[in-house]
């Protein structure tokens, strides 16, 4: 061995301990950073000396010829990511729907006085004191003006509705943009990772910034990430270029978002979009009719697709479907409730107000009408010659005889009638149908609610889990610190020991004879 061996060793342990310090100062630098992972420096000793061969000089044994830094390697477990991004990919569903879904209990509020269901509470109350007093013109005005509130809370609703319908458009865009955005973000990280590992280095950093872009990609749809070699020459321990499916919520996969080829383009835009229906050469807002994944049309079954990220929840909400004429969707279903019910009240109304006799003694026309063509939450309002003239309501049932209010009475029995307000569905009263609406509205919520505490007690689980492994302790570094101080002072102990020998030998030795 050369006689500065001792000295070349110590200086490889300085270096060695000195690497360890700074990736532990990286760690407590990092500490608070959102997706970071802890590194950790792994030690090898150099090769031995002499080496094994053939021609080897004898002696009882190979000496040892100091350390060097293997590689910093992240501390990561890729089965506990999987695990979060499907926890995280429910929990993107559940949370926009229960979202969604509360700012329509909020716009039905029907604990409020001005709820459809108190309206027409009011309607009723004023028809029973129309029956009682039908000369009443006070008591006209007031049926007339409450029908009317009745009309204008459809109106409200159907509006405020379709406002709602349309701003989930909106966020529906908005998401798939954000999606584009991700992919582009992680098909970057992909190029530079591919610069890197090749050299045989590992991209550590590189590969927290593209989990956690995946962390939140699994927020918007459901993924599952696999990982190709970035080159023969890369080691076995470096992830590789990240592959990316949209699967189903079984696991099958729906289409490639992301793969190797796609580091050839500048940039990735519009790699998935959200197409509303197509109906006679027009966009329609009415629904989704597909989703195109990089311009092909992915016929996705909804069944499969849904309850997996915040985008799923989108579609499902604002209202998807093959045609106009099988829609699904929670918006579309209560719009439909709200036009049906509109629909049967003033077809029922009206054909009971026509069997009657105003003042004058004439047939009562039409109480509730439309501003253009079929009535539906959206149009409905009371007859402007009602309004204006009160004495045409009628009240009066002209078999009973004289200036009686039973047909009055016979109005308000409407709103307990059975009638058919949907078709192929068995008959029901109105009050009965609106809560039922109501009714599913509120089951629709409180079941979203309930699963979003369920999947945040098991994300919250899988990330603790995560965290445990992933996650900077300090304590830990301070432990690390301490012990590669010492290691980094032993080894500089060690070269003034080495130094002193060989100052005893150059200095102090032959000095005979001179």
């Amino acid at each position: 061995m050369s006689t500065f061996q001792g000295l070349e060793m110590s200086k490889r342990a300085l270096y060695a301990q000195q690497g360890a310090l700074y990736t532990t100062g990286h760690n407590i630098s990092n500490v608070n950073t959102d997706g970071y992972s802890r590194q950790r420096v792994d030690f090898n000793t150099t090769p031995s000396f002499p080496k094994a061969a053939k021609m080897m000089p004898g002696g009882a044994g190979q000496k040892g010829t100091g350390v060097e830094i293997g590689v910093i390697e992240r501390i990561r477990n890729k089965f506990l990511d999987t695990q979060y991004r499907t926890e995280n990919s429910n929990m993107g569903y559940w949370s926009t729907r229960q979202n969604a879904l509360s700012r329509m209990e909020s716009l039905m509020n029907e604990q409020s006085k001005d709820g459809l269901q108190a309206t027409m509470d009011n309607f009723w109350e004023s028809l029973q004191d129309l029956s009682n007093e039908p000369e009443d013109s006070g008591a006209r005005s007031v049926v007339a003006e409450r029908g009317l509130a009745v009309a204008e809370t459809f109106n409200h609703l159907s509006r405020e509705l379709g406002k709602i319908k349309g701003d989930l458009k909106d966020e529906i865009n908005d998401t798939a943009d954000k999606i584009n955005g991700l992919l582009d973000g992680i098909n970057n990280i992909n190029k530079q990772i591919k610069k890197i590992e090749p050299h045989g280095q590992l991209a550590n950093d590189l590969y927290d910034e593209r989990d956690r872009l995946l962390d939140e990609l699994s927020g918007y749809v459901n993924i599952e990430v696999t990982y190709e070699d970035s080159a023969e020459s890369a080691l076995d321990i470096a992830d590789g270029i990240a592959v990316i499916n949209m699967v189903d919520r079984n696991g099958n996969n729906i289409a490639n978002l992301l793969n190797e080829n796609d580091m050839n383009l500048d940039k990735i835009e519009g790699r998935i979009k959200v197409e509303p229906s197509n109906e006679e050469g027009k966009l329609s807002d009415s629904y989704v009719s597909h989703i195109s994944i990089d311009g092909h049309d992915e016929n996705i079954q909804f069944d499969d697709f849904n309850k997996t990220g915040s985008l799923s929840a989108l579609i499902e909400t604002y209202g998807y479907g093959n045609n106009a004429d099988n829609v699904e969707g929670d918006y579309p279903e209560i719009l439909e409730d709200l036009n049906n019910m509109a629909a049967a009240f003033a077809k029922e109304f009206n054909e009971v107000h026509a069997s009657g006799e105003d003042l004058n003694g004439e047939a009562g026309g039409d109480f509730f009408v439309s501003t253009d063509g079929n009535i539906t939450a959206s149009n409905i309002t009371v007859n402007r010659d009602l309004l204006d003239n009160p004495s045409l309501i009628a009240a009066t049932d002209p078999n009973n005889g004289g200036k009686n209010g039973d047909n009055a009475s016979n109005l308000a029995k409407v709103f307990d009638k059975d009638i058919e307000i949907k078709e192929g569905e068995d008959e029901v009263s109105i009050r009965k149908f609106y809560k039922s609406v109501i009714g599913k509205i509120g089951v629709n919520g409180a079941e979203a609610k309930r699963n979003v505490d369920n999947t945040a007690i098991l994300q919250n689980k899988v990330d603790e889990s995560r965290k445990s492994i992933s996650a900077v302790s300090l304590d830990e570094e301070i432990s690390n610190l301490v012990k590669f101080q010492h290691a980094y002072n032993a080894a500089a102990r060690n070269m003034t020991t080495v130094d002193e020998m060989l100052d005893r030998i150059i200095n102090q030795m032959g000095l005979v004879g001179r």
